[in-house]
């Protein structure tokens, strides 16, 4: 079952239920305690957060995220080879994109209403006006579709989770730097083969990978400057946000096999090497990677993502049959989660430098 047969979007009203659904791959909102992120301190940093501030202050992309005259014809003719099938699998990706971003642009602008900390508060200034504008070109390409998404709407009505800070570093670090790599991962194959490019968008790729890049070493700043994070109990808490990071990417992008396709990419190799990219990056902050060329790890993850699809046949049915062979799928899902979970990790000595390049 890919996006196509699952959630066909046809309307603005279906692209906006599509943004507000939640479910155990769809992109979430957050909200966290906010006293305590306004007790960061990122004084063992300073030297490289107030270089990286001056980065955000000088602000290369400020025209960037603008459409050129080329955008439309573009458009037009990438769109029109497109089978229905294909069609629905990239409008799911840009409603997913879109809602991801939008997600990070909320929660960064909360916590910078809600904090005082000058450091915080800054940073998080920063990245709010990062994401919406990433937010706001996706929707551009939606409105294109007369699909544009009410993010106004979408801020009011989606359901929030609360997170502890500490898991925001890590979900939001690995966010970051998991949307770089798939970014330029998919720019690199379109440079290589611009026939394939069938929408603009994937033009801007470079310049917007290398924003979320950015926001990711804002991240690990602040967990290098605070060590207690990345170290003790809190190893197991870095290894389940990893899992869950890369099982979620594994299972959404399986749903999407024309839209890789359409590019010259294998679902599979290309998720694998987007494992591999953000594996060599997550050095900088996390002391253990997953190994993702174990082949257990690769069946673990083939097997979640034919449980999510025996979840959607149980819900497309209906019924009591239905919720029962949900709830036997989810309790599946969870004994295939907790098999990935317990397979051994790679250990591995943090790099004594902290900040990075996007260099891949």
């Amino acid at each position: 079952m890919n996006a196509s047969t699952a959630t066909s979007i046809q309307s603005a009203d279906d692209a906006n239920r599509k943004a507000v659904h939640s479910d155990m791959i769809s992109p979430r909102f957050y909200t966290t305690d906010f006293a305590a992120m306004d007790r960061i301190s990122v004084e063992p940093v300073r030297a490289e957060w107030d270089r990286m501030m001056a980065e955000y202050e000088g602000d290369n992309n400020h025209d960037h995220f603008q459409r050129d005259e080329a955008f439309a014809g573009e458009m037009r003719d990438g769109m029109a080879s497109l089978s229905p099938e294909m069609r629905q699998e990239f409008l799911d990706f840009l409603v997913s994109s879109l809602t991801s971003e939008f997600s990070g642009c909320v929660l960064y602008n909360e916590i910078r209403k809600n904090v005082s900390n000058p450091d915080i508060k800054q940073l998080m200034t920063y990245l709010t006006r990062d994401e919406s504008r990433h937010a706001g070109f996706i929707n551009q390409s939606l409105r294109d579709f007369d699909l544009g998404i009410d993010l106004g709407n979408l801020k009011r009505t989606k359901k929030v989770t609360f997170f502890k800070p500490k898991y925001i570093y890590y979900a939001t670090y690995l966010s970051e730097k998991i949307g770089y790599a798939r970014y330029i991962t998919i720019f690199r194959q379109l440079e290589k083969h611009p026939e394939k490019r069938f929408h603009p968008i994937f033009r801007w790729f470079e310049r917007w990978c290398n924003d979320e890049f950015r926001h990711g070493e804002s991240f690990a700043l602040i967990m290098r400057a605070n060590p207690q994070l990345l170290r003790g109990a809190n190893t197991l808490w870095i290894r389940f946000f990893l899992l869950a990071v890369y099982a979620t990417m594994y299972v959404r992008d399986h749903t999407r096999p024309m839209l890789h396709e359409a590019m010259g990419l294998e679902s599979s190799e290309y998720d694998y090497e987007v494992f591999r990219i953000t594996n060599a990056i997550t050095r900088q902050v996390f002391p253990l990677a997953l190994d993702t060329d174990n082949p257990k790890f690769r069946r673990g993850l083939e097997r979640l993502f034919a449980i999510s699809q025996a979840m959607e046949q149980a819900k497309a049915r209906g019924g009591l049959i239905g919720k029962l062979k949900q709830g036997l799928c989810a309790g599946q899902a969870l004994f295939a989660f907790a098999g990935l979970y317990f397979l051994p990790v790679i250990e591995q000595e943090i790099s004594p430098q902290v900040r990075m390049e996007p260099a891949w």
